[in-house]
C-alpha cells in the first residue's frame, strides 16, 4: 500500500509539472585548488583572462601563423575530434526524437481465396481488403522525465566533444608553436656548430704549422683536433634534429612544407615576432575556462542526467498506440463514406519484481556520477599544477636569460684575452682552447635558454586554456 501511495502521488506531481525530470540538482562543484598562484607576487584581477584571447593574437610571427593555419585546416587528429562531435550531435538528435511520437502513413491490400469445401455457401470465394490510415506505435509518455533525462544526457556528452575539440586544436596549435620554435633553435644551433667548426679547422691549420715549425707542442697539436671533431659531432647532430624537426612539423601540418615558408632558413630565435603576454587571474576562474575542464563538467552534467533515467525506472511507463484510416472490401470504395476505421491501445507498465535490477542501476548511474565528480576535480587539480608550473618558471626564466646573456658576453671577452696572450706567447694553447669551448657552451645555452622562455610562453597559453579561435 506505501509504495502504491507513492506511485500513484509521484504520478499526480508528474502530469501536473509535465515533463519535470528526476535527476538531483546540478551545481557546479567548487574548485579544488587554492585561490591563489604559487607566485611570488599577489595576482592581479585582469579583464581579460587567456580563453578570450584568440591564437591569432597570440602569436605574432607571420612564419608561424601560416603554419598553425596549415595545421588546423589538414592535422587528421584535429578531424576526428571535429567527426566526434558530428557523431555525437547525431546521437543527440536521435535520443531527442524520443520524446515525439513516430508517425506513419500505411496502405495496403489482401486478396483471400476460401476453396469449397471450406465455404460456408459450399461455393468458392474470393475476399479482398484495403486499408489506408496514420498512426503511432508505442508512444512514451513521459511523466517521469525518463526520456528528457537521457536527452539531456546525449546533449551533455554532445557538448563534451564539443570541447574536446577546442582542446584539441589549443593543444595543436601550442604543438606547432613548440615545434617551429624548436626548428629555428636546432638551425641556429647548427650555424653556430658550422662557424665553431670553421673557426676550429683555422685554429688547427695554424696549430698545425707551428707544430712542424717546432713553435707547438703535439700536445697543443691533438687538443686542436680534438676541438675540431667535436664541433664536426655537433654539426652532424644538429643536422639530424633539424630534418627530425622538419618531419614533425609536417605530420603536425598534415602535408609537406611549403616551399614559400622557406624554412631551410628560418632565421634565430631572437628574429621570431615576439609572443603576446597572457594574464594569469585567479585560479578557479581561469581553469573553470579550460576546455578540457569543461569536457570533464560536461562528462560530469551527464552523468547527473543519467541518475535522472534510472530512477524513472522506479515509476510506471505509459505508452500510446493509435491509428485511425479506413478501409474497405473495394478499392473504388476506400475514401467513401462509411470506410473510417480507427484503434487506440494504452498501455501502463509497473514494475513489481525484478530481483533488485533496478536498484542496481541506479547505484551504478551513482557511482558513474561520483567517477565523474573525481574526474572533473582531478581535471581541475592537473589545470592547476600545469599552470602554476608555468607561472613559476616566467620570471626565473627572464632572469636566467640575462645572465646568460651576461655569461655570454664574458666569455667572448675571456676568449678574445686568452687569444691576444697565446699570440704574444704569454700563455699556451690549452688556455685558448678552454676559452673557446667556454665561449661556444656559452652560445648553447643562450638558445637553449632562450627556446625554453618562448616555450613556456607557448606552454603558459596552453594551460591558462588559451583561446581557440
Amino acid at each position: 500500500m506505501p509504495r502504491m501511495t507513492l506511485l500513484a502521488g509521484a504520478l499526480a506531481s508528474a502530469l501536473l509539472v509535465g515533463c519535470a525530470t528526476l535527476a538531483p540538482d546540478y551545481e557546479t562543484p567548487t574548485a579544488p585548488v587554492p585561490q591563489q598562484w604559487p607566485a611570488a607576487e599577489p595576482i592581479s584581477s585582469p579583464s581579460t583572462v587567456t580563453a578570450d584571447i584568440g591564437w591569432q593574437d597570440f602569436v605574432t610571427d607571420a612564419r608561424l601563423r601560416q603554419l598553425i593555419q596549415l595545421a588546423l585546416a589538414n592535422n587528421r587528429d584535429l578531424r576526428v575530434a571535429g567527426l566526434n562531435i558530428e557523431r555525437a550531435r547525431a546521437q543527440y538528435q536521435i535520443q531527442r526524437a524520443d520524446l515525439f511520437p513516430t508517425v506513419q502513413a500505411t496502405a495496403g491490400g489482401t486478396g483471400q481465396r476460401t476453396p469449397a469445401s471450406l465455404s460456408t455457401t459450399g461455393q468458392a470465394m474470393t475476399t479482398h481488403q484495403y486499408t489506408a490510415g496514420l498512426g503511432f506505435a508505442s508512444y512514451e509518455l513521459d511523466f517521469f522525465g525518463r526520456l528528457r533525462s537521457l536527452k539531456d544526457r546525449a546533449l551533455y556528452q554532445f557538448l563534451g566533444t564539443e570541447e574536446a575539440r577546442h582542446s584539441a586544436q589549443i593543444s595543436l596549435v601550442a604543438e606547432v608553436a613548440s615545434t617551429y620554435l624548436s626548428l629555428v633553435a636546432d638551425n641556429e644551433r647548427l650555424k653556430l656548430a658550422e662557424e665553431t667548426r670553421i673557426s676550429q679547422q683555422s685554429s688547427y691549420e695554424l696549430t698545425k704549422r707551428r707544430f712542424e715549425l717546432g713553435s707547438a707542442s703535439e700536445l697543443d697539436l691533438r687538443q686542436a683536433q680534438t676541438s675540431v671533431e667535436s664541433a664536426r659531432v655537433d654539426v652532424a647532430r644538429y643536422t639530424g634534429q633539424l630534418a627530425q624537426d622538419r618531419n614533425a612539423l609536417a605530420l603536425l601540418i598534415g602535408k609537406p612544407l611549403p616551399d614559400d615558408l622557406d624554412l631551410a632558413q628560418p632565421g634565430t630565435l631572437a628574429s621570431v615576432s615576439p609572443l603576446a603576454s597572457v594574464p594569469d587571474g585567479v585560479p578557479a576562474t581561469v581553469l573553470q575556462r579550460r576546455p578540457d575542464v569543461l569536457q570533464a563538467e560536461r562528462q560530469l552534467q551527464a552523468a547527473n542526467a543519467n541518475i535522472g533515467a534510472a530512477r524513472a525506472a522506479y515509476f510506471p511507463s505509459i505508452t500510446l498506440t493509435a491509428s485511425g484510416g479506413v478501409s474497405s472490401s473495394q478499392l473504388s470504395e476506400l475514401f467513401k463514406g462509411g470506410t473510417g476505421s480507427w484503434s487506440f491501445s494504452p498501455q501502463l507498465t509497473l514494475p513489481i519484481f525484478d530481483a533488485g535490477r533496478i536498484s542496481a542501476n541506479l547505484k551504478v548511474a551513482e557511482a558513474d556520477r561520483a567517477i565523474s565528480l573525481a574526474q572533473y576535480e582531478k581535471a581541475i587539480q592537473t589545470a592547476f599544477r600545469e599552470a602554476a608550473d608555468a607561472l613559476i618558471q616566467r620570471d626565473p626564466l627572464n632572469r636566467q636569460l640575462d645572465a646568460q646573456q651576461s655569461l655570454v658576453e664574458a666569455t667572448a671577452a675571456s676568449y678574445r684575452l686568452s687569444r691576444a696572450r697565446f699570440d704574444k706567447g704569454v700563455d699556451n694553447y690549452l688556455v685558448v682552447l678552454d676559452s673557446q669551448r667556454a665561449q661556444y657552451a656559452a652560445q648553447q645555452g643562450l638558445i637553449t635558454v632562450r627556446l625554453a622562455g618562448l616555450t613556456n610562453q607557448v606552454t603558459l597559453y596552453k594551460v591558462l586554456g588559451g583561446g581557440a579561435q
